[in-house]
């Protein structure tokens, strides 16, 4: 196993982070470790204490060496949120070489040159996506090496993010042991699993569904065209079922996972569950169909918020459609319930790689997919992001003290008609 060939991605949610390991070799991607840890330190997509955070990732990423008996040192991070902010970009530059002969050299130069823009000091380049290259006019370039020119431009996106929100980040990924590889935006990482090039150009809306938030995506002409993300998300379902039902957060969750159906109309009568109730020790049973009217409830209102944030961004007509992922979409009856309201071509994206064909994976798995991808275009070298046990020198537990500084970031009966009804042509 070639070390330069492997990719670490750290992808820190409300509810689980997840870190993920996969074997770049030629241009396919495997995966070979997998780790995932309750996150005791977010709320709603942000951090809210950091040494919890710290806990979590260092508990995930063990999970993930014990898996492929290796020792990660340099992770790619997903970030996330509404402090993100995109912004087109430009750069030109003349071509240096004597023979005009486009280099790597070229490369770096115009995205610097695309880097010259005003943002506010609390603001921070985090990335630069290359949309198209231009060469002598000759436009639709997506990589410009090796070929013959004199004025060579780019036309792309600058990512920008709140400093504070970014070093909190940074912070707890250096304290938990570990080295930044290179920082990706969670939209574009879940774009690269979740949808396809045909989609990404019709135009297309992406729904990712976390613990504690939901992003909402819009794709069009083949790139991110507006990302927000919304407090709200799987946990509201289960404070929702705590509340109706009595009982612990914990048990509240476990019976959504385990009895949980997201459309009531299709719910199964026959299977019932008993329920702790709180404060007592009294056990009452419940069927699906009752629960299916508390989660429906909370479900349709995730969906109708992102639908009004979509609305927002301006597109009421997405020939693309509708596609879901992220961990709270895995509940049976999800995407019935959301082609109900919708009214329009529904999918759930699962990523296909063995171990990991869950919903809530996507984003982990993106972000290495898009991190290599963009690697590539913009000459960076991807490599020691771990060590096998033999190799190192300390195999005891990780000392976040001996950590490697962090290197400069770049910039039944059915229901009475509800408020779904009314947006049935939502998108007509």
């Amino acid at each position: 196993m070639d070390n330069s060939e492997i990719l670490v991605s750290l992808d820190i949610g409300t509810s689980k982070i997840k870190v993920i390991i996969g074997e770049v070799i030629g241009d396919s991607l495997n995966i070979i470790g997998v780790g995932s840890a309750k996150s005791l330190g977010m709320k709603k997509g942000a951090i809210v204490d950091i040494d919890e955070t710290v806990h979590s990732i260092r508990t995930a990423v063990e999970q993930a060496e014990r898996m492929v008996d290796v020792h990660i040192d340099r992770v790619v991070v997903g970030i996330n949120g509404n402090h993100v902010q995109l912004q087109p970009c430009h750069g030109v530059v003349a071509v240096s070489s004597e023979d005009k002969e486009i280099k790597e050299e070229d490369i770096h130069r115009v995205m610097d040159a695309a880097q010259v823009v005003s943002i506010p000091p609390e603001r921070e380049i985090v990335d630069v996506i290359p949309k198209q290259f231009i060469v002598d006019g000759l436009d639709e370039i997506r990589d410009p090496r090796g070929m013959i020119g004199v004025r060579l431009e780019m036309q792309g996106t600058i990512i920008t993010c709140s400093k504070t929100m970014l070093h909190n980040i940074l912070k707890c990924v250096e304290k938990a042991g570990l080295t930044v590889l290179d920082l990706c935006l969670h939209p574009l990482a879940t774009g690269e699993v979740a949808l396809s090039s045909d989609e990404k150009n019709l135009g297309v809306a992406i729904l990712d569904i976390g613990g504690g938030s939901t992003t909402v995506s819009v794709f069009e002409n083949g790139s991110l065209a507006g990302t927000s993300v919304l407090p709200i998300g799987g946990y509201n379902i289960t404070k929702d079922l705590s509340i109706g039902l009595r009982t612990t957060t914990e048990e509240a969750e476990n019976i959504k996972l385990d009895h949980g159906y997201a459309f009531y109309d299709d719910a199964n009568e026959e299977d019932t569950v008993a329920v702790n109730i709180i404060g007592s020790n009294q056990k009452e049973v419940f069927n699906q169909v009752e629960l299916a009217d508390i989660i429906e409830a909370r479900f349709e209102e995730i969906l109708l918020m992102s639908a009004r944030e979509i609305q927002r961004m301006g597109y009421d007509d997405l020939p693309g459609g509708i596609v879901l992922t992220g961990g709270t979409m895995s509940m049976p009856g999800s995407a019935d319930l959301a082609q109900m309201i919708y009214q329009t071509n529904v999918r759930i994206a699962i990523p296909d790689y063995i171990g990991v064909r869950e919903p809530q994976y996507t984003a982990g798995i993106g972000i290495l997919k898009f991190a290599y991808k963009n690697a590539k275009i913009q000459g960076k070298e991807f490599s020691g992001s771990i060590l096998a046990i033999n190799e190192m020198e300390e195999p005891e537990q990780r000392k976040p003290e001996k950590a490697k500084p962090m290197k400069e970031q770049k910039v039944k009966e059915k229901k009475e008609p509800k408020l779904a009804n009314l947006f049935k042509y939502f998108f007509d």
